[in-house]
């Protein structure tokens, strides 16, 4: 069965989506694990009376605590935030390849 020029650029156009799917899922782990780190490095700085260290390089330096639990708030924010706005391109570009891959299947039958 031969496909017309359109039909072809769909299907063409709905790989690219999935590509970009794929791209996002990968992106939406990476920074769901480096939010985890954050908060679970808020919960232990947040149970230690003792001094706080953090990493710079390939040592270990004495950092201010509240300096520290401040910075690490504010990168436990952004990261949300940037979770959010990928899910919702997430959505987004699923919906669209939903749609698209419904025309080119109803093209493709009939």
């Amino acid at each position: 069965m031969e496909m017309d020029q359109e039909t072809q650029q769909k299907i063409q156009e709905l790989q690219g989506m999935e590509q970009n799917l794929h791209n996002l899922v990968m992106q939406k782990q990476a920074f769901q694990i480096e939010l985890t780190e954050t908060e679970n490095a808020l919960g232990e700085i947040s149970k230690s009376n003792d001094d706080v260290f953090k990493l710079v390089g390939n040592i270990m330096i004495k950092a201010d605590k509240k300096k520290t639990e401040d910075d690490l708030t504010k990168k436990k924010d952004l990261l949300s935030l940037r979770l959010k706005s990928i899910d919702s391109e997430e959505k987004d570009l699923t919906d669209n390849a939903e749609a698209l891959k419904k025309e080119v299947m109803a093209k493709i039958q009939g």
